[in-house]
């Protein structure tokens, strides 16, 4: 759990690299064995940040975690409190998202147990849907609220509009936008409100930056999105991802996701999702390893 000065403590997901065989999985992310609670190996290991999307979780892309970690890379998951699949009762305070990935960041660079194996100079953030939008906002971009109004009337059934109409923004909660510059690479799957994003902001960006859409994405539509936000980075990593749908970027299903979260496993049928996260895990990962590189 990490501390947070300005609400209830966040829980965390912690991966990191260890010599410990892995035994057994992680209660909820039953398909990779990992070594729970061993020691951790190597120093001046770099750090990535996870930002979930809307009703998620801090395991909700475990096989992304896992595999950055077995790559040398310490990895810190949250659970966005007030967006999460039990409370969603701050789902649209978009301001507090990237706040709370700030905190998160502090805590494991100053008061995690094992701080002292991190490297501060080399932190990177991936997030997922609204936690797509939450790394690119933390990294410096911001949202032009007045542009939401006018989306929602054109395109009611939308998903983001129906969600703010379900939980109405708080004051504020499309401003005061909290940045971190410690973030020096950023990958954006899927991210939401790309409409909204103030170009100026977006084209401010310094750090490299992984940019993914899902091509028949149902919940956030073309070219809402992750093509509103190229526009302001043409010179991001762009990947479309063929067939691919909104939550073919989560953790493959298992037994127990298809069973009570259907409408999570509704990929294409010739999509294999399986085999898309192997090419998704190695790109995200590569793509860190070269932005994250360790100074000589």
């Amino acid at each position: 759990m990490a501390p947070d000065p300005k609400g209830p403590p966040i829980t965390v997901g912690i991966w990191y690299p260890t010599m410990t065989p892995a035994t057994a999985p992680e209660r909820g992310m039953d398909d990779l064995p990992v070594a729970s609670n061993a020691p951790i190996v190597g120093d001046r290991l770099p750090l990535v940040v996870m930002s979930h999307g809307n009703g998620g979780w801090f395991g909700g892309h475990y096989d992304t975690a896992i595999a950055l970690a077995k790559a040398g890379f310490v990895v810190a998951a949250l659970t966005h409190t007030g967006d999460n699949y039990q409370d969603q009762s701050r789902a649209t305070d978009m301001a507090n998202r990237p706040r709370q990935l700030h905190v998160l960041i502090d805590y494991m660079l100053k008061d995690w147990d094992d701080h002292g194996r991190l490297d501060p100079d080399r932190v990177g953030a991936f997030g997922f849907s609204s936690g797509g939008f939450t790394v690119l906002t933390a990294a410096g971009g911001e949202l032009d609220g007045s542009r939401i109004q006018p989306h929602c009337r054109d395109y009611p059934t939308h998903y983001d509009c129906q969600l703010m109409l379900r939980v109405p923004p708080p004051p504020g909660g499309l401003a005061n936008w909290v940045h971190d510059d410690r973030i020096k690479a950023v990958v954006s799957a899927a991210p939401a409100l790309g409409y909204a994003f103030k170009a100026e902001t977006l084209k401010g960006l310094r750090q490299p930056i992984q940019l993914w859409r899902a091509e028949d994405d149902e919940i956030l539509p073309d070219p809402f999105h992750a093509t509103a936000v190229r526009a302001s980075l043409p010179n991001a990593d762009y990947h479309v991802v063929a067939k691919a749908r909104h939550f073919d970027f989560l953790t493959p299903c298992n037994d127990y996701t298809r069973k009570t979260l259907a409408f999570l496993c509704n990929s294409d049928p010739s999509f294999d999702r399986a085999a898309f996260h192997r090419d998704f895990n190695a790109s995200v990962t590569a793509f860190f390893k070269a932005n994250l590189a360790a100074k000589p």
